[in-house]
């Protein structure tokens, strides 16, 4: 089974569940340890797994049926194969996990299901949605706008590099490596640590003019593609460059007149509190966990 490159994040109470949708299936398909996680807490997820199928006969008879490996993309741009399974088979797993979060989370997945056939209709409705999750998590509404908008920005930079023929994954990263280390002086990872985050999606713990220099990068970049039409690594390495160096510039201007560096190393959990607890919400997927070995 071939399933769609449209892979997200989901937090249910705070816990990260990988999932990707199968546009052909149109379902949603999640990952299994994660599941197993939110519903057990478990230290060792693999061996919980291993002792759940001996336990359940049954189960382990159909496992190989309900799971299906699917590749995921970790921070270090990486592909982690990961057990996924549809909803039918998740409720199966859980059917056999002694937890009292058994009920929340089906009625969880299933509104996930739901939300989606919604945003198919209206897609509206995904952005609508992720303007209110940012609320929930005390994010500004000025900031909330040049995030929507930097999503927008980016995901047309991304279809100019596919344009030029770019489509492996550890190129997506290295192009966007070159772009931020060009206006930041670092690389994503760099960047990253120096918020001291981890698995944490940088942008969203990016201050209000970070956020800004980083957007000015990517469309830069993207109107140097539209304009050169390069072909291949090479040339759009380049236009990347060239986009994070007016970024650069920029940013050098800023600082200039304001007497002080604006990298910051605050992530948005130092200075943002959560209105209210969102049992779910949607991140990028540039920070997916690996796949336990």
């Amino acid at each position: 089974m071939t399933m769609a490159n449209e892979s997200i994040i989901k937090l249910f109470e705070g816990k990260k569940v990988r999932v990707v949708w199968d546009e052909k299936q149109e379902k949603y398909y999640f990952a299994v340890q994660d599941i197993v996680q939110v519903l057990t807490d478990s230290a060792d997820i693999k061996q919980y797994v291993k002792r759940l199928r001996s336990r359940d006969k049954e189960l382990d008879s159909v496992w190989g049926t309900i799971c299906t490996p699917h590749q995921f993309v970790s921070t270090d741009g990486k592909r982690h194969a990961v057990n996924c399974s549809d909803l039918q088979g998740i409720f199966r797993i859980i059917q056999s996990i002694p937890s009292k979060k058994a009920e929340p989370v089906k009625q969880w997945l299933a509104q996930l299901g739901e939300q989606r056939i919604d945003q198919m209709i209206d897609p509206e409705l995904t952005f609508q949605m992720a303007v209110e999750d940012y609320r929930r998590q005390g994010y500004s509404d000025k900031w909330i706008n040049e995030r929507m908008r930097s999503i927008e920005m980016r995901k047309e930079l991304t279809d100019e590099w596919h344009r030029a023929g770019i489509h492996e994954q550890k190129d997506f990263a290295i192009l966007t490596n070159v772009l931020t280390q060009a206006w930041s002086g670092m690389t994503t990872g760099e960047y990253k640590r120096h918020k001291g985050l981890t698995k944490e999606n940088l942008r969203d713990n990016m201050t209000n003019i970070e956020l800004a220099l980083n957007t000015l990068a990517e469309v830069t970049a993207t109107e140097l593609s539209r304009e050169r039409n390069p072909k291949g690594m090479t040339q759009t390495r380049k236009t990347a460059k060239e986009g994070g160096d007016v970024a650069r510039s920029a940013r050098a201007d800023i600082e200039s007149r304001l007497g002080h560096s604006v990298i910051s190393s605050a992530k948005a959990s130092d200075y943002i509190r959560p209105v209210e607890e969102a049992t779910a919400q949607e991140l990028p997927l540039d920070d997916t966990e690996k796949e336990d070995k």
